[in-house]
Protein backbone atom coordinates (compact mmCIF):
# COMPACT_ATOMS: atom_id res chain seq x y z
CA UNK A 1 0.00 0.00 0.00
CA UNK A 2 2.64 2.30 0.71
CA UNK A 3 4.36 2.18 -2.89
CA UNK A 4 1.41 3.03 -4.36
CA UNK A 5 1.21 6.20 -2.50
CA UNK A 6 4.75 7.41 -3.79
CA UNK A 7 4.40 7.82 -6.74
CA UNK A 8 1.40 9.99 -7.03
CA UNK A 9 3.07 11.74 -4.14
CA UNK A 10 6.30 12.33 -5.98
CA UNK A 11 4.29 13.53 -8.72
CA UNK A 12 2.41 15.91 -6.67
CA UNK A 13 4.99 17.48 -5.15
CA UNK A 14 7.26 17.85 -8.54
CA UNK A 15 4.05 19.95 -10.39
CA UNK A 16 3.98 22.28 -7.03
CA UNK A 17 7.22 22.67 -7.37
CA UNK A 18 7.32 24.07 -10.88
CA UNK A 19 3.83 26.20 -9.86
CA UNK A 20 4.02 29.78 -10.90
CA UNK A 21 4.86 32.38 -8.06
CA UNK A 22 1.04 33.68 -6.52
CA UNK A 23 -0.44 37.06 -8.12
CA UNK A 24 0.70 40.20 -6.02
CA UNK A 25 -2.03 40.46 -2.67
CA UNK A 26 -4.83 43.05 -4.01
CA UNK A 27 -4.53 46.20 -3.26
CA UNK A 28 -5.88 46.94 0.59
CA UNK A 29 -9.64 47.84 1.01
CA UNK A 30 -10.03 49.35 4.07
CA UNK A 31 -12.99 51.39 5.29
CA UNK A 32 -11.64 54.30 4.43
CA UNK A 33 -10.63 53.40 1.14
CA UNK A 34 -13.64 51.82 0.34
CA UNK A 35 -15.80 55.48 1.66
CA UNK A 36 -13.02 57.40 -0.47
CA UNK A 37 -14.40 55.00 -3.89
CA UNK A 38 -18.16 55.96 -2.64
CA UNK A 39 -16.68 59.37 -2.00
CA UNK A 40 -15.12 59.57 -5.43
CA UNK A 41 -17.83 57.68 -7.34
CA UNK A 42 -20.65 59.85 -6.15
CA UNK A 43 -18.55 63.29 -6.95
CA UNK A 44 -18.01 61.66 -10.93
CA UNK A 45 -20.96 60.13 -11.32
CA UNK A 46 -22.84 60.91 -14.64
CA UNK A 47 -19.98 62.92 -15.74
CA UNK A 48 -19.85 62.62 -19.48
CA UNK A 49 -17.59 60.60 -21.56
CA UNK A 50 -15.77 62.73 -23.80
CA UNK A 51 -12.70 61.23 -26.22
CA UNK A 52 -9.14 62.29 -24.47
CA UNK A 53 -10.96 64.16 -21.47
CA UNK A 54 -9.80 64.58 -18.66
CA UNK A 55 -12.20 66.65 -16.44
CA UNK A 56 -15.56 66.86 -14.82
CA UNK A 57 -16.87 68.11 -18.21
CA UNK A 58 -16.08 65.00 -19.79
CA UNK A 59 -13.71 62.24 -19.46
CA UNK A 60 -12.35 59.47 -21.42
CA UNK A 61 -12.00 55.90 -19.54
CA UNK A 62 -8.03 55.49 -19.05
CA UNK A 63 -7.97 59.36 -17.23
CA UNK A 64 -11.12 58.24 -15.54
CA UNK A 65 -8.95 55.23 -13.76
CA UNK A 66 -5.61 57.54 -13.78
CA UNK A 67 -8.32 59.66 -11.51
CA UNK A 68 -9.02 57.04 -9.57
CA UNK A 69 -6.02 54.95 -8.44
CA UNK A 70 -4.70 58.43 -8.02
CA UNK A 71 -7.43 59.45 -5.46
CA UNK A 72 -7.93 55.97 -3.43
CA UNK A 73 -4.64 54.75 -4.19
CA UNK A 74 -2.10 57.03 -4.74
CA UNK A 75 -0.70 55.05 -7.21
CA UNK A 76 0.09 56.82 -11.25
CA UNK A 77 -1.01 55.46 -13.84
CA UNK A 78 0.06 55.82 -17.73
CA UNK A 79 -2.37 58.34 -19.73
CA UNK A 80 -3.62 55.53 -22.44
CA UNK A 81 -5.78 52.43 -22.05
CA UNK A 82 -3.09 50.66 -23.80
CA UNK A 83 -0.17 51.17 -21.82
CA UNK A 84 -2.91 51.07 -18.50
CA UNK A 85 -2.97 47.26 -19.78
CA UNK A 86 0.54 46.34 -19.50
CA UNK A 87 0.81 47.78 -15.96
CA UNK A 88 0.93 45.35 -12.75
CA UNK A 89 0.48 41.84 -13.60
CA UNK A 90 -2.86 39.32 -15.17
CA UNK A 91 -4.93 38.61 -12.74
CA UNK A 92 -7.48 35.42 -13.34
CA UNK A 93 -11.20 35.99 -13.54
CA UNK A 94 -11.28 33.97 -10.28
CA UNK A 95 -8.77 36.22 -8.35
CA UNK A 96 -10.03 39.61 -8.99
CA UNK A 97 -10.51 42.02 -6.17
CA UNK A 98 -11.43 45.36 -5.42
CA UNK A 99 -9.31 47.90 -6.99
CA UNK A 100 -7.86 45.72 -9.89
CA UNK A 101 -8.22 47.02 -13.40
CA UNK A 102 -10.36 45.19 -15.81
CA UNK A 103 -10.02 45.52 -19.94
CA UNK A 104 -11.67 44.94 -22.53
CA UNK A 105 -11.60 44.58 -25.93
CA UNK A 106 -14.16 46.65 -27.64
CA UNK A 107 -13.12 46.43 -31.38
CA UNK A 108 -10.22 45.47 -33.02
CA UNK A 109 -8.26 48.68 -32.12
CA UNK A 110 -9.58 49.90 -29.34
CA UNK A 111 -9.88 49.06 -25.59
CA UNK A 112 -11.73 50.11 -22.85
CA UNK A 113 -10.80 49.85 -18.65
CA UNK A 114 -12.38 50.41 -15.80
CA UNK A 115 -12.33 49.27 -12.06
CA UNK A 116 -13.30 46.14 -10.36
CA UNK A 117 -15.54 46.76 -7.47
CA UNK A 118 -16.28 43.07 -6.14
CA UNK A 119 -19.76 41.27 -6.98
CA UNK A 120 -19.14 41.00 -10.66
CA UNK A 121 -19.18 45.18 -10.71
CA UNK A 122 -16.81 47.74 -11.99
CA UNK A 123 -16.88 51.42 -12.33
CA UNK A 124 -15.76 53.15 -15.89
CA UNK A 125 -16.32 55.90 -18.20
CA UNK A 126 -18.88 54.87 -20.28
CA UNK A 127 -18.90 55.92 -23.80
CA UNK A 128 -22.24 55.52 -23.82
CA UNK A 129 -23.73 56.84 -20.20
CA UNK A 130 -20.49 58.42 -18.68
CA UNK A 131 -19.23 57.22 -15.29
CA UNK A 132 -21.06 54.61 -14.41
CA UNK A 133 -21.36 51.29 -12.48
CA UNK A 134 -21.90 48.08 -14.97
CA UNK A 135 -21.95 44.37 -14.26
CA UNK A 136 -19.43 41.89 -15.82
CA UNK A 137 -22.12 39.41 -16.69
CA UNK A 138 -23.92 41.85 -18.91
CA UNK A 139 -23.69 40.54 -22.45
CA UNK A 140 -21.67 43.20 -24.07
CA UNK A 141 -19.49 43.59 -21.49
CA UNK A 142 -18.74 39.78 -20.94
CA UNK A 143 -18.44 39.50 -24.94
CA UNK A 144 -15.70 42.32 -24.68
CA UNK A 145 -13.83 41.17 -21.48
CA UNK A 146 -10.18 40.80 -21.67
CA UNK A 147 -8.17 40.66 -18.75
CA UNK A 148 -7.77 41.67 -14.92
CA UNK A 149 -4.19 43.64 -14.12
CA UNK A 150 -3.50 44.18 -10.70
CA UNK A 151 -1.55 47.83 -10.17
CA UNK A 152 1.70 47.27 -7.69
CA UNK A 153 1.71 49.67 -4.64
CA UNK A 154 4.77 51.39 -4.85
CA UNK A 155 7.99 49.81 -2.25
Amino acid sequence: MKKALILPLLTLSLVAGCASTPPPEPLPSTPTEKQEFTQLYHSWSGVPYRFGGTSKKGIDCSAFMQVTMSTIYQLHLPRSTELQSKQGRYIPEDQAAFGDLVFFKTSWNQRHVGMYIGENQFMHASTSKGVIISRLDNPYWASKFWQFRRINPPS
